[in-house]
């Protein structure tokens, strides 16, 4: 049975889904998609020998491990909250994860304009996934999507194959590898993660660190004022720049006031704007914002020796050796 949890939205109900989708398993239709490090989508073709394979590639185990699932107890939890342990399936909204609707919507709405993939005129070093939309004519489609690493990927050029009793070329442009292990499902408005590092790295999405993030936002727009253009926030700011997210999970809010950051972005020569009416540091994009929170965090600092100023990457501090140290001096 499905935890229950605070979202506005009825969450789908996987153990229902999988079900649904093994009693009408031999009427569903496959389609294949690819979509690129930069998540653009392409369609395909396949051979019909190949839907059969598709679905025990695909499909088959997720149904059934979600059964076996549904008869073990195991839980469905929010990814933000969730830890990855056993019998505990991470499920959150689409609209939280930016890539994966922007795939999934392009197939949605402007599949008649997707450009099919040949090897001739693009590359498979720039492909990160393969996604199989499974629909039941006049049903809704569902999504299983699974990471393409490249070394997934045989090309032509480079590979051999292994024929009767001798090595052969390779004939095709190029051959892929596709694992049957369970990775990322996609019913409705939410997205199933059956395997959370596949996930994240298939599409950037970590919320677990952006949870510890926005709990330091909220931190810091208490303790200072700060000032944006219009329709800017510090929230989102922050959330398309990756990196912040990351330094934000280390930044202890509360242990530099506002007067005491400016005054050291001036000792550094930083060009940090502010509003001196209005007592606000003013943000005027993502570098000012890496600048803000650099600065909350410490990492520009002067060389005693040299007078050099450094960005400091990585810090770790030095401790004065102890009584029994010195005397053993």
């Amino acid at each position: 049975m499905t935890e229950t949890t605070d979202t506005t939205t009825t969450p789908t109900d996987i153990f229902h889904w999988a079900n649904m989708a093994d009693k009408d398993k031999d009427q569903l239709e496959v389609d294949l998609f690819l979509f690129t490090k930069g998540y653009t989508v392409y369609a395909t073709n396949y051979a019909k020998e190949l839907k059969a394979q598709l679905k025990v590639l695909f499909l088959y185990d997720m149904i059934s491990t979600v059964q076996t699932g549904a008869a073990t107890g195991m839980l469905v939890r929010d990814f933000e909250a969730a830890a990855a342990e056993d019998n505990v399936l991470e499920r959150t909204e689409l609209d939280k994860v930016e890539h994966a609707q922007e795939v999934i919507e392009q197939v949605l709405y402007g599949e008649e304009g997707l450009e099919v993939f040949r090897e001739g005129d693009h590359e498979f070093k720039k492909v990160k996934g393969i996604m199989a939309r499974f629909q039941k004519p006049g049903g809704e489609p569902f999504f299983i999507a699974k990471l393409l690493p490249q070394s997934q990927v045989l090309k032509g050029a480079t590979a051999w194959m292994y024929n009767g009793d001798s090595f052969q070329p390779f004939s095709a442009d190029a051959g892929l590898r596709i694992t049957p292990d369970n990775q990322v499902l996609v019913v409705g408005k939410d997205i199933f993660a059956f395997s959370e590092t596949k996930f994240i790295r298939m599409f950037g999405y970590d919320a677990k660190k952006f949870a510890v993030a926005e709990e330091k936002i909220k931190e810091i727009e208490q303790h200072f004022k700060l000032k944006f253009p219009d329709g800017l926030t510090f929230d989102a700011l922050v959330r398309d720049t990756p990196s912040l997210v990351t330094k934000l999970q280390k930044v202890e809010v509360g242990t530099v006031t506002q007067e005491q950051v400016v005054d050291h972005a001036d000792t550094m020569g930083l060009e940090l704007l502010t509003d001196d009416a209005a007592g606000a540091i003013i943000l005027m994009d993502a570098k000012d914002t890496a600048k803000f929170v650099n600065l909350l965090n410490d990492d520009y600092v002067t060389s005693d020796m040299t007078g050099i100023k450094y960005e400091l990457k990585g810090k770790k501090e030095l401790r004065e050796s102890g009584a029994a140290s010195d005397q053993a001096i």
